[in-house]
């Protein structure tokens, strides 16, 4: 395995240096390597979007995802396929829609930057590389993302609904996005956008009751919308008051079966685990 980092590679080590950001990378070190994963973007939910925040995410995946694919592009021994991180933001605030990887893009930052990123990987496409765009969910670890910002509150007894609740949570557990990810580089039918999610989506307010159940506190105290709003900014309408009911067609299509497809159980097993903080 070879990893791409951004500090100077050790000689022992099989690294690879690239600059997203400055637009170098050495591509010596990745002549001959069979498959890619590219997962590198800023973080959506850390903090407020200002302008340069927006900035920030949008330049760390349209611009890394395409200096990666073009400097795949020239190699002599190219990969066969790379899987490129993608996210549901693709779909935008859809409601109870029903959304596969046939689904049109939605509107707002989230959904053109979705474009944008995905646009990115053509020249890897043009070079006969088989591209996969996985489109994330929601990633529940107790590690870090979402789930792990939840749990102090919840852990307090102060977790509740946000906004209406009503809002669509389409999910997936590390593991399922780990086994995802193995899958899609292993199944030569998929290219193209693959959305992993599990295919059991639910409401806010049913994520909160089974988060609350696990833990054995009570979610009494929701957070209503102008709150949420004025806590976060854009990134409240975009993000954690927006629902997309998204479903894996592509992966329950080719044989995938999720390790955690219902809710109360995943976290469940998440938050029980020697490994749980």
């Amino acid at each position: 395995m070879i990893r791409l980092i951004r500090s100077s590679p050790k000689p022992s080590e099989p690294e690879v240096r690239w600059d997203p950001a400055g637009g170098v990378i050495d591509p010596a070190g990745l002549e001959g390597a069979e498959a890619v994963i590219h997962l590198a973007g800023d973080p959506i939910a850390a903090g407020r979007w200002t302008p340069e925040k927006k900035a920030r995410i949008r330049e760390s995946r349209v611009n890394g995802t395409r200096l990666l694919c073009e400097s795949l592009s020239r190699l002599s021994q190219p990969p066969k396929v790379i899987a490129c991180a993608s996210a549901i933001g693709y779909y935008g605030n859809r409601g109870d829609e029903i959304l596969t990887e046939e689904s049109s893009p939605g509107t707002g930052f989230l959904a053109e930057t979705g474009v944008e990123w995905e646009k990115a990987a053509e020249p890897a496409r043009r070079r006969g590389i088989r591209v996969v765009h996985l489109r994330f969910g929601i990633v529940l670890s107790p590690k870090g993302g979402a789930l792990a910002m939840m749990l102090p509150p919840f852990r307090m007894g102060l977790g509740g609904v946000l906004g209406n609740g009503r809002q669509i949570m389409s999910w997936v557990s590390l593991e399922d996005v780990l086994g995802a990810a193995v899958h899609a580089l292993t199944h030569d039918s998929l290219s193209g956008p693959v959305n992993v999610t599990t295919p059991r989506p639910v409401t806010n307010r049913e994520f909160t009751k089974a988060l609350g159940k696990v833990l054995r506190r009570p979610t009494i105290f929701p957070v209503p919308a102008f709150a949420v709003r004025a806590m976060f900014g854009e990134l409240a309408d975009e993000a954690l008051l927006a629902g997309a009911r998204v479903q894996p067609s592509r992966l329950l299509a080719t044989g995938y079966r999720f390790r955690h497809p219902d809710i109360e159980a995943a976290l469940q097993e998440l938050l029980t685990s020697g490994d749980a903080p």
